[in-house]
């Protein structure tokens, strides 16, 4: 799964990156190390401008709410629960086929995290009393250090309890597609621990590639098939993970240092 991501890049480089044509100084984010359920986020799509007479879409950097609310929802109280989609079932789950046809997303980070507790250590005795270690936090990245390119879905729901004109009447939300993670050799593994992603997590957010962002943003892709196949995992042997403080298992924290790379996992604590 994905419940923790970084996104550190500002609007001008993810401008670039995904040939944005359209974003709001208004709207830019601070960057954020420590990116959980509920915050707003970046995320490119393709859509006709609001207001706008020529009806083309139009490539944009957008905010949306991390946790996606169907149109269809009678309240937005289940979208922290919606923050992932899984990439095998995405086109036929009531909550995520109808954005899956029409409304598709790439939410950029820099990686994601993950937590890992070791198989010796799940349950120890101490003092009589059955205690859990404290989990390992890993940070996935790609290896070379470009942007992950989450694919993603958004959606849009109206909250009718409010005149048209409030600013909070629409919400436009977003959730990630995951995948089976790699059991191939990371690119780089960390000293000690986990060798492939799938030892970290059977999980992980389904990473587009440069060829597919256009196909994947396009509105006028709406068969079903044709869509799936964008969905294939992308090549082995692209990502690294490595070990990174527990400090990041608090959402309260947020900064740099959260993705400063470890020697070797930290000393297991019990609790």
């Amino acid at each position: 799964m994905c419940g923790r991501y970084a996104s550190s890049r500002g609007p001008e480089d993810l401008a670039g990156i995904f040939e944005v044509e359209k974003w709001e100084p208004e709207e830019t984010l601070e960057p954020d190390y420590n990116v959980a359920p509920t915050k707003e986020v970046y995320a490119v799509l393709d859509r006709p401008l609001r207001d706008a007479d020529d009806k083309r879409p139009v490539r944009q950097l957008r905010r949306l709410k991390w946790g996606l609310v169907p149109s269809w929802a009678k309240s937005p109280e289940g979208g922290a629960r919606m923050i992932n989609a899984r990439a095998e079932t995405v086109h036929e789950k009531p909550s995520y086929r109808r954005a899956f046809a029409a409304r598709r997303c790439i939410l950029p980070a820099d990686g994601y995290y993950e937590w890992v507790t070791a198989k010796d250590e799940r349950d120890l005795e101490v003092e009589g009393k059955k205690k859990r270690a404290r989990k390992q936090p890993y940070f996935v990245l790609p290896a070379d250090g470009s942007v992950f390119a989450m694919a993603g879905l958004y959606e849009f729901w109206r909250d009718r309890t409010l005149p048209d004109e409030h600013p909070l009447a629409w919400w436009a939300t977003c959730s990630v597609i995951t995948t089976e993670a790699e059991t191939s050799p990371l690119a780089v593994a960390p000293a000690e621990g986990p060798r492939s992603l799938s030892e970290i997590h059977p999980r992980m957010p389904l990473m587009l590639t440069p060829d597919r962002f256009d196909a994947w943003l396009d509105p006028a892709r709406t068969d079903v098939e044709d869509l799936r196949s964008l969905l294939a995992p992308p090549p082995e042997g692209l990502m690294r993970a490595y070990p990174v403080s527990t400090a990041v298992s608090n959402v309260r924290n947020n900064g740099p240092e959260l993705l400063t790379e470890l020697a070797a996992p930290e000393e297991s604590t019990l609790f």
